[in-house]
Parts: structure tokens; sequence; C-alpha cells
């Protein structure tokens, strides 16, 4: 009896959720940098009443 398919299964998912574990977060705050961008390019653009309401 061969434990080799065992052994590489649990290896192979170990690497995937350590993978996940380094990627998630920077992923989150890149995520979070973006909308923190974009939120001040939108509060330092001054808004034309006009334009804002027209269709």
């Amino acid at each position: 009896m061969s434990y080799l398919p065992y052994v590489i299964g649990a290896y192979a998912l170990f690497v995937a959720v350590f993978l996940w574990d380094f990627l998630a977060p920077r992923l989150q705050v890149r995520r979070e940098l973006r909308a923190a961008r974009l939120r001040a390019a939108r509060e330092r653009k001054p808004v034309d009443p006009a334009v804002e309401l027209s269709r």
C-alpha cells in the first residue's frame, strides 16, 4: 500500500493554502488603496451643479 498520492495531495493543498494566505492580503490592500485613490480624486474634482444634474 502506497501513501504517495495522499502525500502529494497533502503537499499540493498546503502549497495552495500557503499561496492564498500570502496573496489574499496583498490583493485586498491593493483594492483598498485603489478605492481610496478614486475617492480622493472624486473629492478633489469640483462639482458643477448644471452638469451634475443634466440628462
